[in-house]
């Protein structure tokens, strides 16, 4: 039996990156392959090039502190990877691989993009596929252009009663030639290895509860086509748990290591555009960064996280759920699994997963909570 450990965003933009990961990474060493995301570029280029709102690219010497926590591989497809242009994306790959982690999800043109990783464990061959789902273009590699794999999802908008310029109602759904490139990866790693996962980058920001329209059809597709599990990431908060044909849908891990000041208000980023977006997230989303957290910019239920896990033995999925985890006042992800606080965040998972009309139930054993796998099944 192997145990596959996956977490959502990673951004270590702060001194000591280490002490950030200490609380979490006895876990993460524990388990047999442990897969996070990293969210913006590592490198010492200063090129800034985004259609969205821009990250600045990290300290590469904080990949160490990702692989020392105990990840092996790191997915990159996300809307900021290309943010510090083609050298910040060449560097974070080259960085990450030096730390001794596989990539999966971006790198010098489309068909590298759609790579998986693969490891083995334990005897059995793991792929690792991720892929953008929220733009922006810019980000998306081509045949010839470096950037990230991708899931083109359209956005429809209709006022559906007669009001102009009143609220309309909005449609997402993935381009069906988009997802049938993603199915066709899924399938064509299927018949190599024994276990394949499949990465998301999706959702809407800094938004409590919500599933767009698109990420259940996204997910499943995933499934349908061979993927073991799902595990998302991007908007900064957690989603909840789905089960489609007795496999896991993690449709949001959240921020596990989110450590910035590029986005604090009132910070001197030295750019303007990151200033408003900071007011207008204010406005947009109805929160503002706890003051006292300025390197947490963030929701403040984007302080309930979790480490998900799947289990494997020869014969396939065995189980699956997640250790709840809680961000602490200096920005680090503490498991929390048997305590009050480890209560108070399956709570919220259970919450979320209501509120999104998902189907995922949740029994607690020990310090881990487990996802009942029976639910989806046809």
């Amino acid at each position: 039996m192997i145990t596959i450990g996956a977490v959502g965003d990673l951004i270590l933009d702060e001194p000591d990156p280490d002490s950030f990961l200490a609380p979490a990474a006895p876990v993460l060493r524990g388990m047999d392959l442990a897969i996070g995301h990293v969210e913006v570029p590592h490198s010492t280029t200063t090129v800034q090039r985004s259609t969205d709102v821009p990250a600045p690219p990290a300290d590469p010497a904080a990949l160490k502190a990702v692989s020392a926590a105990g990840f092996a591989v790191v997915t990159l497809a996300g809307n900021h990877i290309c943010d510090a242009g083609d050298e910040g994306l060449a560097d974070t790959i080259a960085h990450a691989r030096a730390a001794g982690m596989e990539t999966a999800g971006a790198g010098a043109d489309l068909a590298e993009a759609r790579r998986p990783a693969v490891v083995e464990r334990g005897g059995l061959r793991i792929g690792v596929l991720s892929y953008n789902c929220v733009g922006p273009r810019d980000s998306w590699a081509t045949s010839r252009k470096p950037g990230c794999a991708y899931v083109h999802v359209l956005t429809h908008y209709e006022l559906d009663h007669a009001s102009p310029g009143g609220p309309p109602q909005v449609y997402t759904f993935a381009d069906p030639g988009s997802l049938e490139a993603m199915a066709d990866d899924v399938r064509r790693l299927r018949a190599e290895v024994d276990v394949v996962l499949v990465s998301l980058h999706k959702g809407v920001g800094h938004t409590p509860v919500v599933v767009a329209m698109y990420e259940g059809p996204v997910a499943r597709a995933a499934i349908d086509a061979g993927a073991d599990a799902v595990f998302s990431h991007h908007p900064h908060i957690m989603r909840g748990i789905e089960v489609h044909r007795g496999r896991p849908i993690f449709h949001g891990l959240g921020n596990f290591v989110t450590v910035t000041h590029a986005l604090t208000p009132g910070a001197d980023t030295g750019a303007d555009e990151l200033r408003a977006w900071a007011e207008r997230r204010t406005k947009l989303y109805g929160f503002a960064p706890d003051p006292d957290m300025p390197y947490f910019p963030f929701h403040p239920e984007s302080r309930n996280t979790a480490i998900a896990f799947c289990r494997f033995d020869e014969n396939g999925l065995r189980e699956a759920g997640f250790v709840p985890c809680r961000i602490d006042d200096r920005g680090r992800p503490v498991p929390s699994g048997g305590t009050p606080e480890g209560d108070a965040v399956t709570q919220y998972v259970e919450d979320i997963t209501r509120g999104a009309k998902l189907n995922g139930k949740f029994t607690t054993r020990g310090t881990e909570v487990l996802v009942d796998l029976t639910e989806g099944v046809s």
